[in-house]
């Protein structure tokens, strides 16, 4: 099946307020050269956008892991939003979250039982994944692949299940490291690399992305649904994502979460966020955002989904302008 996006959708997104969202709209969707003037003039907007603004308000003074704010958050969020590369002001912050994975008081939850390392993998998968694609590379980003490497279970993924029967790898541990491992990947390229991105596919390839083995129902109906962003959460927008960073959009096991999505479309051509991960009130709350990603709601097309689902499905060769 082929969709189809009115001009005038595509307009909303290319005149939006947000840098990011135009940024993207133009290299996503449009296939715009990021190498051009216009491109990297439009890539520097985003760094004094509304975004990149809320998201680096304030100190940095409390756990790098605080639910939204923490720097290892801001961090993720800047590079999702593709803030520019090698800015050096986010020095600090990276230290900060390197200093918290490799400090004694974070390494006491790494542990081995019944064969398995048991690691919230997620964490180290994100710092990469921002280290890498905000220019912010050092010697420690490379021992955070290789951890992962060393700590991929059996089938393929990742978990921190500390119970000893416990031997099927997490949809949400695994998704972020396999994405980590993509971008790690392009800039380092191995067969080791490669065979574990393969590795950790199969895990969601083989449930068609949200279906359990066992008799194909849906795994969780918040799978489901989308959401923007989704921080270390998991949805079918994001498995067809990681999907396509990992070069496997076209194995036939996307079918039905593709199919899923197309059904999601909006009279106006954009996509809905279904649900969220964050709140808006109550900062002292964890999972406080600075920012509004554009609300939820199931009839009004949510500008950070839409961009994404339609860039997967552009891919997937469903899209038709």
């Amino acid at each position: 099946m082929v969709i189809q996006v009115p001009a005038s959708f595509i307009e909303s997104l290319l005149s939006h307020q947000e840098a990011s969202i135009r940024y993207q709209t133009r290299l996503l969707l449009l296939d715009e050269p990021e190498s051009s003037a216009e491109m990297q003039a439009l890539r520097e907007e985003i760094r004094h956008s509304p975004a990149a603004k809320a998201l680096l308000a304030g100190e940095f003074d409390s756990h790098p892991y605080k639910k939204w704010q923490g720097a290892h958050w801001v961090l993720v969020s800047l590079a999702e939003i593709h803030y520019p590369m090698g800015d050096q002001s986010l020095m600090p912050l990276r230290d900060q979250v390197y200093q918290w994975l490799d400090s004694p008081e974070h390494k006491k939850y790494i542990q081995q039982i019944e064969g398995r390392t048991r690691r919230c993998a997620s964490q180290e998968g994100n710092a990469l994944y921002a280290s890498l694609v905000l220019g912010l590379e050092n010697d420690y980003t490379a021992e955070l692949a290789e951890n992962l490497l060393a700590w991929q279970w059996p089938d393929g993924g990742w978990n921190c299940d500390r119970k000893p029967e416990a031997q099927h790898s997490s949809f949400w541990e695994s998704c972020v490291p396999l994405r980590a491992l993509c971008w790690y990947g392009k800039l380092h390229p191995s067969q080791a690399i490669a065979d574990a991105i393969r590795r950790a596919a199969e895990i969601f390839l083989k449930r068609h992305l949200f279906r359990r083995q066992a008799d194909g129902s849906v795994m969780q109906p918040e799978f489901t649904q989308l959401h923007y962003p989704v921080f270390w959460y998991y949805d079918i927008l994001t498995g067809l994502e990681r999907m396509g960073e990992a070069g496997l959009l076209e194995d036939p096991r996307c079918a039905d979460a593709l199919g899923l999505l197309e059904g999601k479309q909006l009279p106006d051509g954009g996509f809905p966020a279904e649900g969220r991960f964050y709140r808006l009130t109550k900062p002292e709350i964890s999972g406080y955002s600075k920012y509004d990603w554009g609300g939820v709601s199931k009839r009004k097309a949510n500008p950070w989904v839409s961009v994404h689902a339609l860039s997967v499905l552009k891919q997937a060769g469903r899209l038709q302008f």
